[in-house]
């Protein structure tokens, strides 16, 4: 079997979700832990849900300018629900809290295990008979990986919580992948995107009041400028587009696309926060890309 190929649209796509998602994990990081010379922590629920709930009617209104009909039929709530809490609620809690314990770089690392799980959920849970060029890949990208945890494992001892938390999120996540690839509800999928974030932006926000009501405090201006950057451009953009790649593509082939996420958040994390590069890092370079070629060609 050949690599699955890529539309124009889906290559535009892919594009812009690396370099959006891959340069926010050290601005999330900015946002919930302070600038390198000054570290002001700021709840990391609230960063969130205010992120997701100003990020609304920005997607609101680009489905509007689509003409994307955003009605849902009532017997298909429990469908949109049932979506919501693996593929958003679970990451969002889950990685936000973790990016403040870790390292932004390394956070992203963790995360995106995600392909693995994905592979291993799809051959174990759903029967899925991939490739060796998938399983390739899915070894490629899980050697990169490790190398890029390698120097690392001293400072995750110092936050075993936080690391396990993300990896775990990261199955949820892959489960949520192949519930996505396989949901038949006859609704566009951009107004299923939609309804799911005001479901996790809910949420979010009743966690955020509940948990870290009493240490609110007006934002400081990094952490205005690091919401703006979450509300419009992740929420308004990429977690559409995420989505997008993850319906329209089998399990393994959207998220092996995304695997140079994580290496673009460990260059921009030493770049903005100063976390240093060691060699592991550009070998994880040459394997992630590896990786995406085994099972992704553009058409």
């Amino acid at each position: 079997m050949t690599a699955v190929q890529l539309t124009r649209r889906q290559l535009v796509v892919l594009v812009l979700l690396t370099l959006t998602w891959g340069v926010n994990w050290p601005i999330m990081k900015i946002g919930v832990s302070g600038l390198p010379s000054v570290p002001l922590a700021y709840p990391p629920l609230t960063f969130r849900a205010l992120s997701m709930v100003l990020g609304l009617p920005v997607l609101w209104l680009a489905l509007r300018w689509l003409k994307v009909p955003l009605v849902i039929p009532r017997q298909h709530w429990s469908g949109v629900a049932r979506l919501t809490g693996p593929n958003m609620l679970v990451w969002h809690v889950v990685v936000i809290l973790g990016v403040q314990a870790l390292s932004s770089g390394r956070s992203a690392i963790l995360g995106y295990t995600m392909p693995i799980f994905v592979a291993l959920v799809g051959a174990f849970v759903y029967g899925d008979r991939l490739t060796p060029r998938q399983w390739l890949g899915v070894a490629a990208a899980g050697l990169g990986v490790v190398l890029l945890l390698s120097e690392e494992f001293t400072k995750l001892a110092g936050a075993p919580g936080a690391a396990a938390a993300v990896v775990g999120a990261a199955a949820v996540w892959a489960f949520g992948t192949h519930m996505l690839r396989r949901s038949t509800m006859p609704v566009p999928l951009l107004a299923i995107v939609f309804w799911m974030m005001v479901v996790c932006a809910a949420v979010m926000t009743v966690l955020a009041v509940v948990l870290e009501g009493a240490r609110w405090r007006p934002p400081e201006p990094h952490v205005v400028g690091a919401v703006a950057f979450n509300a419009i451009v992740i929420f308004g953009f990429s977690q559409a587009a995420w989505l997008y790649l993850a319906k329209t593509l089998p399990p393994v082939a959207s998220s092996i696309s995304v695997m140079m996420i994580p290496v673009l958040g460990v260059f921009s994390g030493a770049v903005v926060l100063g976390e240093v590069l060691h060699w592991q890092d550009w070998a994880a370079v040459v394997l992630m890309v590896s990786a995406i070629a085994l099972v992704l060609r553009a058409r």
